[in-house]
């Protein structure tokens, strides 16, 4: 069995930065050193790579009678960008040690929870090596860039992969070391960026200014109008798919052991601005959204420079929960924006990408479904367990307002469910300077991790 931390060093050294082009031989080291990882655990390893894409699927199988439950453990080893460099206090791809916690770019997203898996199976499998268990490793190297290649992979393996039982990965969190998360619901995106011209070219605001009408002021008037004053969406009929929240998740995130003064704080904001009838933990988590994630137009410089921009652009995204389908809110999102944009300017909408929202409700619920696999029941169970013994409290089953669209993808290319168990804490800082994994975490990871696979395998 391979030291764990010592591996995690070793796979923080890697590079694996997918969406920068110079980076080819960290992303190629990381991939290796997974594969040899699973080879050595006794897995058949194939390297998928997809026309399409940039890096290639890790595809890698343990097979066993047909009779076995089947379980597909999903990760990736690719990883954000580490700038700003200067922010970090030990350099990214440097892994250090500092209070229980190791640093480097990726030690939490997702390296560390991707080798708490890997770990655990191998541990079980040594002592355990006709264990009754189907295991099959998806692990791609695309997810920071959008897993552009990770459909056309699910497209072209649904035959094999589609056999299996449910899915199961950590690449969500947990609000602390000692009270771990089931993640059962991850939001939708529907993203665009709107452009508003008014003249042909930047003009003199002395010379010109009132006789048009400014482009800036003309994007921030539309903005204006799509939410209420109440905090909700003013687009119509963007609402009108969305569920009633259920009882018990309502009762899940009264567990959740945070304040809202405490939140309050965290975000260092006077006051919450939820939409009418969410508290501020159920609107991260149950609620729809349209935001405004980023703005420009004009002048941008140092001191002043007076003219009329000819153009002013905003990026919108909406968060969508289960029930809402992107591509209508898409076209509702469209229509409001062309009835309310003024008509003495001219605008240009444009597509970004979108996913669909997922939710996946644990068995002996009001909402479970009568038709549920047996074999995700059972990993539910196994992980209730199994996280209540190593780690002293039961997992909380809560939705993030996040959004992983792949998970979605697997759900609708293969049919399967899955289930999310949140290994990165809030202070891990992901995708920011300093991203960190708690050592804590890591080994009663293992340990709780082992005790869901075998429990899986043994009924």
């Amino acid at each position: 069995m391979f030291n764990p931390v010592e591996k995690l060093k070793e796979f923080i050294r890697c590079a694996s930065i997918s969406t920068d082009s110079s980076a080819k031989a960290g992303m190629a080291t990381a991939r290796d050193l997974v594969v040899d990882l699973l080879k050595s655990s006794g897995f058949k390893v194939d390297v998928v790579s997809i026309p399409t894409g940039v890096h290639p699927v890790i595809c890698a199988h343990r097979g066993g009678d047909e009779s076995w439950p089947h379980v597909i453990v999903y990760g990736h080893y690719d990883v954000q960008p580490a700038d700003p460099l200067n922010l970090w206090e030990s350099p990214a791809f440097e892994p250090e040690i500092r209070g229980g916690r190791i640093y480097g770019r990726g030690a939490a997203d997702n390296k560390g929870p991707l080798l708490v898996h890997i770990a655990a199976i191998t541990k079980l499998l040594e002592r355990e090596p006709n264990l009754p268990l189907q295991i099959t490793f998806v692990i791609e190297g695309e997810e920071e860039m959008g897993s552009p290649s990770f459909l056309p992979f699910l497209e072209q393996y649904k035959d094999r992969l589609g056999k299996a039982d449910c899915v199961i990965l950590s690449d969500t969190g947990s609000p602390r070391e000692d009270q771990l998360v089931v993640t059962c619901g991850l939001r939708g995106l529907m993203l665009l960026d709107l452009i508003v011209t008014g003249p042909k070219m930047d003009l003199h605001s002395g010379l010109h200014g009132g006789v048009l009408r400014n482009p800036i002021q003309a994007l921030t008037e539309v903005c204006a109008s799509l939410h209420s004053p109440d905090g909700r969406v003013n687009v119509p009929g963007f609402y009108d798919d969305v569920l009633p929240v259920e009882q018990w998740e309502r009762d899940e995130l009264t567990k959740f052991g945070q304040s809202e003064e405490e939140y309050r704080e965290f975000l260092g904001i006077p006051a919450f601005h939820p939409a009418k009838d969410y508290t501020p933990f159920e609107a991260t988590r149950y609620g729809p959204t349209l935001e405004f994630n980023g703005i420009g137009g004009g002048y941008q410089g140092e001191g002043t420079k007076t003219v009329i921009p000819s153009k002013a652009f905003v990026k919108i995204s909406c968060r969508l929960v289960s029930n809402q389908d992107p591509v209508k809110i898409r076209e509702l999102v469209y229509n409001t924006i062309k009835e309310r944009m003024p008509k003495d300017v001219t605008f240009e909408l444009v597509n970004q990408h979108d996913a669909q929202a997922y939710v996946v409700v644990p068995p002996g619920r009001s909402n479970t479904p009568k038709d549920q696999s047996p074999v995700l029941a059972r990993a539910f169970r196994a992980t209730d367990s199994a996280v209540t013994e190593v780690f002293g409290n039961a997992p909380l089953y809560l939705r993030e307002g996040g959004s992983v669209p792949i998970i979605a993808d697997i759900k609708r290319v293969l049919g399967l469910d899955s289930m999310l168990l949140g290994l990165f804490l809030p202070e891990d800082n992901l995708h920011a300077p300093n991203e960190s994994f708690h050592l804590g975490v890591m080994e009663k990871g293992i340990l709780a991790v082992e005790k869901v696979y075998e429990k899986i395998a043994r009924g």
